[in-house]
C-alpha cells in the first residue's frame, strides 16, 4: 500500500493534476481546499506527507504548518507557493515546513522531494509500490489508468476506476462504507448514499464477478465491502 498524501492547494487546476499524478505513482491521496479542513484532518493522524499550499482560505499555509507543530503533530510537510522571496522562506522553515517548493514547478522535481522527505522521516515504503495488478481474470494497470478482461480493455467512467483502484490496493481489508464514500468521493458523513452500491454492481458485471455470488468483490454485511484477490 502507497504512502498517505494529505494535498490541501486551493487552486482546483493544480490540486487536480497534482492529486492524478500522485494516485499514479502509488500513492494514496487525501485533499482538503482550505486551511481549517487540513487542520482538522491532520490531527486526525495516520498521514505521511503533507502537500500544503500557502495561499489557503480559512488559515494560510504559514497559520496551518505552525498550528500543527504546537499541537505536536510532526508530519513532513512539504510547502508550495508562488512566493519566492527569501523572507518568505524562512518563514515558512520558521513555522514547521520542512521543504518548500516554488511556483511554478516540473512534477518530476515535486515527486523527488515529496520522496526524500518520506524516505528522511523513515516512512517511505521498501520499494516502490506496484503499478500493474494482475488476477486470473483482469488486470489493472494503474501507470495506464486502465483496466482489462481477457486483454480487452474495459470502458470504466473516473469513480468506478478509483473505486477499482482502492480495492486491488487494500486486498483482503474490509473496508466500510464511511472509509469507500470517504477515500473515494471524499465525502465527509454520509454513509447512506447508494452511489457506492451502484457502482460495486456495475464493476461486479464488467469485471465478470457474478453479483448472485460475487467472489472478488464481497459484501460484508453491516459493515461495507472486501476485495478478494484469490
Amino acid at each position: 500500500m502507497g504512502n498517505r498524501i494529505l494535498l490541501v492547494e486551493e487552486e482546483i487546476g493544480i490540486r487536480v493534476v497534482l492529486e492524478d499524478r500522485l494516485r499514479v505513482v502509488g500513492y494514496d491521496v487525501e485533499t482538503a481546499e482550505n486551511g481549517i479542513a487540513a487542520v482538522e484532518r491532520a490531527s486526525e493522524g495516520g498521514l505521511d506527507l503533507i502537500i500544503l499550499g500557502l495561499i489557503l482560505p480559512g488559515k494560510d499555509g504559514f497559520e496551518v504548518c505552525a498550528e500543527l507543530r504546537r499541537d505536536g503533530i510532526s508530519t513532513p510537510v512539504l510547502m508550495l507557493t508562488a512566493r519566492t522571496r527569501l523572507e518568505d522562506k524562512l518563514r515558512g522553515f520558521a513555522n514547521g515546513a520542512d521543504d518548500y517548493l516554488t511556483k511554478p514547478f516540473d512534477l518530476p522535481e515535486l515527486l523527488a522531494r515529496a520522496k526524500a522527505l518520506l524516505r528522511r522521516s523513515g516512512k517511505a515504503n521498501a520499494g516502490e509500490p506496484p503499478r500493474t495488478y494482475h488476477f486470473e481474470d483482469f488486470t489493472l494497470d494503474a501507470s495506464k489508468s486502465s483496466v482489462y478482461v481477457d486483454g480487452e480493455r474495459l470502458a470504466l467512467s473516473m469513480k468506478e476506476y478509483d473505486l477499482l483502484h482502492f480495492f486491488v490496493r487494500h486486498p483482503g481489508e474490509t473496508l466500510s462504507r464511511a472509509r469507500l464514500l470517504r477515500e473515494v468521493w471524499k465525502y465527509d458523513r454520509s454513509n447512506r448514499s447508494r452511489t457506492l452500491d451502484v457502482h460495486v454492481g456495475l464493476l461486479r458485471k464488467k469485471i465478470k464477478d457474478n453479483p448472485r455470488n460475487p467472489r472478488r468483490i464481497r459484501t460484508v454485511f453491516g459493515i461495507g465491502y472486501q476485495f478478494a484477490e484469490m
